[in-house]
C-alpha cells in the first residue's frame, strides 16, 4: 500500500474523485477539483495543508469547475496544470469550449449553468502545459488519450500510485463518444496502464481505487 496519506473527497453532481496528495509536511496537490470548492477549502485546513499544485488529469467540466473559487481563495498562489492539448478547458473562452461536451455528456444545455455559470465564472489560464514524461512536484506525466485528447495520468512511481482521471476505472473505462473522444486512442493507453507494474495503486476520476493487476486481468481489451 501507499505510504502517502491521500485524501478522498466525492464531488459535484457527477460523484467526481477529488485527491488531495501530500507534498512534504504542509503543501498538497489537488487533484481535479470538480465542485463544491468549500468543501475541498475546509478539508485542506482541517489537514493544515496549504494547496501548491492544482492538477488536472483532463479539462472536462466535472473535473475544473471549482477552479475559479480555489484560485480565489488562494489568492492566486496555486498554479494549475494540466496536458497542452485540453488546455483549450481552461481560459477566457472554456465557456464555448465546454458547451457542446456538457449537452453531449448531460442532454440538456441547462447543465452549464451548474458548472460555468454565465457571466458568473471564468475559468482561469494554465500556468503549466504538460507533455508525455514531463514532471510536476512527485509526479511524472503519462499522456493517456482517449477520453479526450490531452487525458493525462499522474504516475508517483517512488510511491507506487497513479491517478488515472476518466482513463481506467475500477471495472471499466472511460467514455469516448464525447467531442475529442477516441475508442482507438483509450484502447491504447490501457494497454499502456496494463502493461505497468501491477502494484501500482490506480486512483481514478470516479468510482473505487484499484490496481493494474486486477484491472489488466479483467480482459476490458
Amino acid at each position: 500500500m501507499s505510504k502517502k496519506n491521500i485524501t478522498h473527497l466525492i464531488v459535484g453532481p457527477i460523484a467526481t474523485n477529488c485527491w488531495l496528495y501530500p507534498l512534504g509536511e504542509k503543501e498538497a496537490a489537488v487533484i481535479d477539483p470538480g465542485a463544491e470548492e468549500d468543501l475541498i477549502i475546509s478539508t485542506l485546513n482541517k489537514l493544515n495543508l496549504m494547496p501548491r499544485y492544482i492538477l488536472l488529469t483532463h479539462g472536462h467540466f466535472d473535473h475544473i469547475a471549482a477552479l475559479p473559487e480555489l484560485m480565489a481563495a488562494c489568492s492566486g498562489k496555486l498554479q494549475i496544470a494540466i496536458h497542452k492539448l485540453d488546455s483549450k478547458y481552461l481560459g477566457a473562452d472554456a465557456y464555448n469550449v465546454h458547451r457542446p461536451d456538457i449537452i453531449a455528456a448531460m442532454g440538456d444545455a441547462s447543465y452549464i449553468n451548474i458548472f460555468l455559470p454565465a457571466g458568473k465564472k471564468e475559468m482561469p489560464p494554465a500556468d503549466f502545459l504538460l507533455e508525455e514524461g514531463g514532471t510536476i512536484g512527485p509526479f511524472t506525466v503519462l499522456h493517456l488519450p482517449g477520453h479526450t485528447s490531452g487525458s493525462a495520468a499522474f504516475w508517483d512511481k517512488d510511491e507506487g500510485v497513479i491517478f488515472t482521471g476518466d482513463t481506467l476505472f475500477k471495472g471499466d473505462y472511460g467514455r469516448t463518444d464525447l467531442p475529442d473522444g477516441s475508442e482507438k486512442e483509450i484502447f491504447a493507453s490501457l494497454r499502456r496502464l496494463f502493461a505497468m507494474d501491477g502494484s501500482i495503486e490506480v486512483y481514478p476520476g470516479h468510482g473505487e481505487t484499484t490496481t493494474i493487476a486486477r484491472e489488466a486481468s479483467r480482459g476490458m481489451l
